[in-house]
């Protein structure tokens, strides 16, 4: 067995790497470009068996969201009608 050696530091460089030396560090330098295109979502293993690729969750997301946004404006509707008879009887 090999003895794990703790001259590194807690990140696990060696003492003999100056990162001051490197060129073109910056932080974050492609983190716009990366977060641009890319939007990763986890799917429970239950649900990818229903859902087998992104078009088919896609699809799904789309029909929630237009039934979700018709029970909306429909709720809304109602709410404020019942507000308008409310102060019109008062």
């Amino acid at each position: 067995m090999r003895k794990i050696s703790s001259k590194g530091g807690k990140d696990g460089l060696r003492p003999e790497y100056d990162l001051t030396k490197l060129k073109g560090n910056v932080r974050g330098k492609y983190y716009k470009q990366a977060m641009a295109g890319t939007n990763l979502v986890l799917v429970d293993p239950e649900l990818a068996k229903v859902f087998p690729d992104s078009a088919s969750v896609n699809q799904a997301l789309r029909i929630l969201c237009d039934a979700a946004g018709k029970s909306t404006q429909a709720s809304r509707r109602s709410i404020k009608g019942s507000t308008n008879r409310k102060r019109s009887a008062a």
